[in-house]
């Protein structure tokens, strides 16, 4: 077992064997969730979280053995690499120690340093250093040389100096204290650049230890920097970084003590503090972009598995001010029944045009609930809908964030999906579908675009897009999909699929007619053995005449799970009358590790289709809270302190959490005021999605802000 599987079974805290397990499974093609939902006994039981930061770190692992394989090879061969070196490479960690050891050896431009060398002065700096009791100019005189260009002792140790500068620049052992001094005692200042106001004004003047930090601090810094409202330094005490980088070089009272506190002062201001100042910023903003990563990707999957509202005709509207509200209505399976443009802001004659429109739209096709998008005129809308609805009872709304609509209204997606709707309608059919199922909706849009991040577009834009295409991944494999009704959309999202055989699934539905078993998959044009292994579990057939087909039960089991209904007394029939309840007692009673043994299977995998037998076809999203709607409307002017309401959180992020109280502006809920304990990030306490009571502490119209508590609720 190499040293990659041992290091990642200490970090993950895993038994190594099955961590290679995990690798082995990876390196032969197989996804995450296909590993995570049907490979549990090869390595216990791992969710898919903790499978991602294998993924990940492994990655991160071999290119780091790659790297370093490399660097020894190129210092081998300038004929350098001393054993020392060759274990220091062996034993570096991270790809930053890395590359502070190979820096010395690195190929470099012309510098001072490089041409002092040219000159043979590397021989008299080497010379000073080894000689704390001899004169350095004395020494330098020796090296004065018409024929390589020294013309006196002055230009010998001036070129000396340069080389032991840029030694101390390039030293690892250097940038090593100077790393552990910045993250010790270093400040990070932030001024104001120019006079005028700006959203940065917090920032015209902060100061904060770089070990206290915060991730979004750090990104909202570098955008005031990058947009030119601020200008940013690190601060290090510079008398305590020469006192620690001298230790050990420079005896106090030598000869050469006074011309190696010069050399050390010169490589620290000219050379390392720039440097290492550089890296350090770099650092801190790639550890607040994975942070912000991860907090992304933290709301965006209880946003994706928001419980879906099935079974109603939903309305659908997209308000605006002159281009007016657009609005569609769609049948409980997100068919559109009808269109319409309504002008709710446009005087008070066009509302009451616009409220009898929509009655007659509500009265015509049953409709039970309406999707508000929250963008421009969204609050006029909603007004409108509270009176609209005094006229309709029974019918509720709810306000749906919109964001990315409009991204995909106008992408060629929507163009082949609805042609015969013009940009505009497009995206109140998607806001009355996002009610109906979220995540079968929000597939289709880039998952940065939808809105329930920090600074996404100041992070790694690759990392970012792997992070959350790997949530939409796996929130669509933990779900199921209808293999009969998903869009390629949402099909190229499950297990093994790819944009190709995804629309390929959908051609061949269209030509022959819906697919009444699993194993048709196989017919499909260039979804071949594995990829079948890969998908099959995660698509649901309910026109099938095998009740395992409309499982999550995969079709390799399938043996394994008609021994188990035999062994307890049941039959395929008696699933799908679902008269198998007593299912979970009798397997007990005969004994869950005599039946999986007899079964064939892993203990896991006997639970799991066990699971899916006394609930074929379940849906994780069904038990969850659902969504809050709302028949009137409240304005920020109703808003007293002291109030309690319920909301429904929309975004949690390093300092709070937004949360909808039904006034069309979110307020916030500080981290300090989410409950009475403390906690490290909002994440631990609520996260998107989650119904809560709070208190209002602050209501400020003019900036329209709110301030909330859920903690004096609580209280």
């Amino acid at each position: 077992m190499d040293k990659i599987t041992q290091a990642l079974a200490r970090e993950l805290d895993r038994p190594a064997q099955y961590v290679q397990n995990v690798i082995d499974l990876m390196d032969e093609g197989n996804t995450i969730p296909f590993i995570a939902r049907y490979r549990k006994e090869a390595h216990g039981a791992m969710d898919d979280t903790v499978l991602r930061r294998l993924e990940e770190r492994l990655r991160y692992l071999r290119n780091l053995e790659q790297r370093r394989q490399e660097i020894c090879r190129l210092i081998d061969a300038q004929g350098q690499l001393t054993e020392e070196l060759a274990a220091a490479v062996e034993n570096a960690e991270t790809l930053s120690v890395l590359e502070d050891l190979y820096r010395p050896f690195r190929p470099k431009r012309r510098t001072r340093a490089s041409m002092a060398k040219e000159k043979g002065l590397d021989g008299l700096a080497r010379e000073i250093l080894e000689g704390p009791d001899r004169d350095p100019r004395v020494l330098a005189e020796a090296y004065v040389s018409e024929e390589k260009g020294v013309a006196d002792a002055d230009e010998a140790l001036a070129g000396a100096s340069d080389v032991i500068a840029e030694m101390i620049s390039d030293s690892p052992d250097s940038r090593r204290i100077m790393h552990a001094l910045i993250k010790k005692t270093g400040i990070l200042r932030a001024q104001a650049a120019k006079e005028e106001d700006s959203v940065y004004r917090q920032y015209y003047d902060f100061s904060q230890p770089v070990s206290r930090l915060q991730g979004h601090q750090v990104l909202a810094v570098n955008r005031g920097e990058k947009e030119g409202f601020l200008k940013v330094s690190l601060l290090l005490d510079r008398g305590l970084a020469l006192r620690e980088l001298s230790t050990g070089m420079i005896r106090p009272g030598a000869r050469n003590a006074a011309f190696l506190s010069a050399a050390v002062a010169d490589g620290y201001d000219r050379l390392l503090f720039p440097s290492v100042e550089t890296e350090t910023r770099a650092a801190l903003t790639e550890t607040a972009g994975e942070g912000a990563i991860r907090n992304f990707a933290l709301n965006l999957k209880p946003l994706l598995m928001a419980p879906p509202v099935k079974g109603s005709v939903t309305m659908g509207l997209d308000p605006g001010y002159r281009m007016g509200c657009k609005v569609a209505v769609v049948d409980p399976t997100g068919k559109v029944l009808d269109t319409a443009v309504v002008y709710p802001t446009h005087g008070e004659k066009q509302k009451e045009a616009c409220i009898r429109t929509l009655a007659g739209l509500i009265r015509k096709h049953g409709v039970k609930h309406i999707a508000i998008g929250n963008g421009t005129a969204s609050r006029e809308t909603e007004q409108m809908t509270a009176e609209l609805l005094q006229q309709c009872p029974g019918v509720s709304y709810m306000v749906v964030s919109e964001a990315g609509a409009s991204v995909y209204s106008a992408s060629r997606l929507a163009a082949e999906e609805f042609p015969q709707y013009d940009v505009n309608l497009r995206s109140a059919v998607s806001i009355a579908r996002r009610l109906q199922d979220p995540l079968a909706e929000l597939v289709k849009i880039d998952p940065k675009a939808i809105g329930v991040g920090q600074y996404q577009h100041d992070m790694p834009q690759k990392k970012l897009e792997e992070s959350l295409d790997a949530v939409v991944e796996d929130c669509v494999n933990a779900v199921g999909v209808d293999l009969n009704t998903a869009s390629p959309s949402l099909l190229r999202r499950v297990s093994g699929l790819t944009a190709a055989t995804a629309k390929n699934i959908a051609a061949y539905r269209e030509e022959n007619g819906a697919f009444t078993s699993r194993s048709q998959l196989l017919k499909v044009p260039k979804l071949g053995p594995k990829a079948y292994e890969q998908c099959a579990g995660f698509l649901r057939v309910p026109e099938s005449r095998s009740v395992l087909d409309r499982t999550g039960v995969h079709p390799e089991s399938y043996e394994a799970a008609r021994r188990l209904l035999s062994l307890c007394g049941y039959s395929e029939q008696d699933v799908g009358a679902g008269r198998i309840g007593e299912l979970p007692r009798r397997l007990k009673e005969r004994g869950e590790e005599k039946t999986a043994r007899d079964c064939g299977v892993g203990l896991p995998t006997l639970k799991d289709i066990a699971a899916e037998l006394v609930k074929p076809g379940r849906d994780p999203r069904d038990e969850l809270p659902p969504p809050v709607f709302r028949t009137d409307v409240l304005e920020l002017k109703d808003l007293k302190p002291g109030m309690v309401l319920s909301g429904t959180v929309r975004n949690v992020i390093d300092f709070g959490a937004f949360v909808d109280i039904g006034v069309h502006e979110d307020g916030l809920v500080h981290i300090s005021e989410l409950c009475d304990r403390y906690v490290r990030h909002p994440s631990e306490v609520v996260s998107v999605g989650d119904v809560v009571k709070v208190a209002v502490l602050s209501v400020d119209e003019k900036r329209k802000r709110i301030s909330l508590s859920m903690k004096q609720v609580r209280s």
